[in-house]
């Protein structure tokens, strides 16, 4: 047996990673310097491994910014917009490919399976495909030369790669193809010569709906990758879930597979046990949940490690986390302040390596000598799960009482408009922002003193009102038509809602990559979920007094919450999102009973939690539907309640939209290059739509022409009266003077259009 794992946190122990990388964009270190920090963090993950007597250390896990990212440059997938003519990818072109710089926008950014993670997506363009730079080669050889260990180099897949590229479909899908098979066989073989004898090939997009035939052209991809000569074994990864075509999958021309044993158990061990698994392969068993950030049951994990080795060939199993270890934190000790009950219950990357070393020497050892361990592991997690915080007497009742509650808006929505713009007098194609405006050094400062006490929470509020102050005064100086407060008390749209809520827990260091540099610290939902006391009132209504215009209230929406959040294992993922949205209800009705007419509960992460499955999305979006619902519907008809989502791919997802009944859904629409807008094409919808004119998340400032030219294409399928103007996610990433110049565009950009309006109307 050995121990492996598919990857490891890339990020640091405290964020060096992201750190250098940002150093690096602001010019304070040269490239070469650059270099050699990321060399030293591959290394340092490579020892980090070691240390935790892992059998298999996993390498060519690490990136420079997203992995996807890297397949395109060391193939050459590079767009014309970027300009790029050279044999190799640098490092400028790269990024830029990442950001976008002020010739070119950024290319598209959508979000992993059904993780918090978003990659880059690649764009096909006809171009031929080469192997410019073999990336896993150089981590394997670098590896190889600093570590006396059994490596095991890793990549995404070839079909994974595929379905997951833009364009191929409309472009010659065969000649793709065959260059892409080509590219991974000269990669595999180069590995393979400099002596890898396991190199690992994941394989995500096994793990969700594909048809019969996308199946076939991944088994295609495999029988001719299998026709070169090299030595390497070939180990085929899943994750996330149960692979969809488990009989095909074990007749692929590869020395092992790995499968997910945590969220696909049940139909990963019948498929094994109605088709069997081939005598000649290994089964990496995914059986330490990769995804979330509690102790493994020991217990019940071994007695799965025993069934499995009872239906697969001796010595042909290993054992692994789930997936990725990218998706938790990398280590506990830094953790000082959490409660006891619950410190005990964690386990972040490094502690889910112990987790690995215990089960492998309970399997192969002596198998009884781990029983105080394992029973140890099971009070721990009792304890937890009988404790006060998790039997709220309040919540239980509430929760119970659901049925008694309308998750309906009272009128239909044509009655609600009307009403809303009485009320409201909003002009043609209103002009809005998302939420949160710049996070200055300023502003973090401020925050940061008050929590090491350089500061009292009088001054740190004193401060808070200066910046809405004086954002308010831009966003009238701008002639914007509704408002927001900027959102400067806030660290993360999620964090500061849970730090107002019962049943919440915040770490130190315990970050996360989000995309690219982007690194989050997800709260822990441990207990039932309560709400005390207004959590956004005070700023919401001290802006809506400095001007005479719409200020809109901000909120976290009940599903992103609970999908941005680490969330307890012990009850249903719906009972917490009801409890989330009962919590959200209350604080509505006070922003509504104090005068805020505008509400907006966001919901990025909707799509987020679909599950993998297409016969699993049904139920998931009842009740997560029915949890926006039971956040929002309690409102006069005279509150427009609005929503937003990103990253989001909308083709499957219009009927979801249109069951929230929101008043106004803000959407990405300029870097998806007209894919949202065809959505809704086939498919009738009659509430307001926000555009998202530009994207926030590169510094480039665009031209009117290009704001325009969005709203235009848009205008094929809405109406202008369902139109509003607004930027496609918050600015608290951007810089200031980037933000006023792009926000003065994008008023503009209204009216020309409005202009444009009465033009032709008369």
């Amino acid at each position: 047996m050995k121990s492996t794992v598919i990857g490891y946190p890339y990020i640091g122990p405290n964020r060096e990673w992201k750190k250098t990388i940002e150093a690096f964009w602001s010019k304070e270190i040269s490239e070469q310097q650059f270099e050699v920090l990321m060399k030293e963090y591959r290394l340092a993950n490579i020892q980090v491994q070691l240390d935790a007597k892992i059998d298999l250390v996993t390498v060519g896990d690490f990136t420079y910014y997203d992995r996807m990212l890297d397949l395109a440059a060391m193939f050459g997938i590079i767009p014309a917009r970027y300009k790029w003519n050279s044999d190799l990818v640098s490092l400028e072109t790269y990024y830029a490919m990442a950001r976008g710089n002020q010739s070119a926008p950024a290319s598209e950014m959508t979000k992993w399976f059904n993780t918090n993670y978003h990659y880059i997506v690649p764009e096909y363009e006809g171009q031929t495909l080469k192997l410019l730079d073999n990336k896993p080669l150089r981590y394997y050889l670098e590896a190889k030369e600093n570590f006396n260990a059994e490596l095991k180099p890793t990549i995404i897949g070839p079909g994974t790669f595929y379905f997951l590229t833009k364009e191929v479909a409309t472009l010659n899908k065969p000649s793709y193809l065959l260059q892409l098979i080509n590219v991974y066989s000269q990669l595999l073989s180069e590995l393979s010569a400099a002596g890898a004898k396991w190199i690992q090939i994941e394989e995500p997009i096994l793990s969700t709906s594909l048809s019969k035939e996308d199946m076939k052209i991944i088994s295609e991809i495999y029988e001719q990758l299998n026709t070169d000569n090299y030595s390497s074994n070939l180990l085929l990864q899943t994750y996330f879930e149960s692979a969809e075509w488990y009989e095909e999958l074990i007749k692929l021309p590869v020395a092992g597979i790995g499968l997910d044993f945590v969220h696909g158990l049940e139909e990963n061990i019948s498929n094994i046990k109605k088709f069997g698994f081939p005598n000649d392969k290994v089964l990496a068993a995914g059986i330490i949940n990769g995804r979330d950030i509690w102790i493994t049951p020991l217990q019940q994990s071994f007695k799965l490690l025993i069934e499995l080795e009872s239906l697969v060939s001796p010595n042909h199993l290993w054992i692994q986390p789930s997936c990725s270890l990218m998706h938790v934190p990398v280590s506990l000790t830094p953790e000082t302040k959490l409660p006891k009950e619950l410190y005990e219950n964690l386990a972040f990357a490094n502690e889910k390596l112990q987790e690995l070393a215990i089960l492998k020497n309970a399997l192969t050892n002596n198998r009884d000598a781990n029983q105080e361990a394992f029973e140890q592991n099971r009070l721990i997690r009792e304890l937890l799960n009988s404790s006060s915080v998790r039997q709220q007497e309040e919540v239980l009742k509430n929760i119970k009482r659901l049925s008694e509650i309308q998750i309906t808006r009272q009128s239909a929505y044509a009655i609600r408009k009307d009403r809303q713009q009485r009320l409201l007098q909003l002009p043609d194609f209103p002009t809005t922002t998302i939420g949160s405006f710049p996070q200055t050094a300023e502003v973090k400062r401020n925050r940061s003193q008050l929590k090491k006490g350089l500061i009292d929470k009088e001054q740190h509020d004193n401060f808070i009102k200066n910046e809405i102050k004086k954002w308010i005064a831009y966003q009238e100086e701008l002639e914007l038509d509704v408002l927001v407060h900027g959102e400067f008390e806030r660290t993360d749209m999620v964090e500061y809602f849970g730090e107002k809520l019962v049943g919440f827990a915040f770490t130190e260091k315990a970050w996360v990559v989000s995309y690219g540099s982007r690194c989050v610290k997800p709260p822990i939902i441990y207990g039932d979920v309560r709400w005390e006391k207004p959590m956004t009132l005070d700023e919401t209504v001290y802006a809506q007094s400095l001007t005479t215009k719409p200020v809109k209230g901000m909120l976290t929406g009940p599903i992103t919450i609970l999908n941005w959040s680490f969330v307890r294992d012990d009850v249903p993922r719906s009972i917490v999102a009801q409890q989330i949205a009962l919590a959200l209800r209350k604080e509505i009705e006070a922003l509504e009973t104090a005068g805020i007419r505008i509400i907006q509960v966001d919901e990025p992460a909707l799509r987020e939690g679909l599950p993998l499955k297409a016969s699993k999305h049904d139920a998931y979006l009842d009740w997560s539907v029915d949890a926006f619902k039971l956040a929002t519907s309690g409102v006069e008809d005279e509150t427009q309640i609005h929503t937003h989502m990103c990253y989001c791919e909308f083709n499957d997802f219009i009927e979801p939209i249109r069951a929230l009944d929101a008043d106004v859904i803000s959407i990405e629409t300029s870097k998806s290059h007209g894919e949202i807008i065809e959505a809704f094409k086939n498919a009738t919808y009659t509430n307001s739509i926000g555009l998202g004119v530009y994207d926030i998340h590169s510094p480039r400032v665009p031209e009117i022409d290009e704001m325009v030219a969005v709203v235009n294409d848009s205008l094929e399928v809405l109406l202008p009266e369902q139109c509003w103007i607004n930027p496609d996610c918050g600015l608290k990433t951007r810089k200031t003077d980037e933000t006023l110049a792009a926000l003065e565009i994008m008023v503009n950009t209204a009216k020309l259009l409005r202009k444009r309006s009465v033009q032709s109307v008369n």
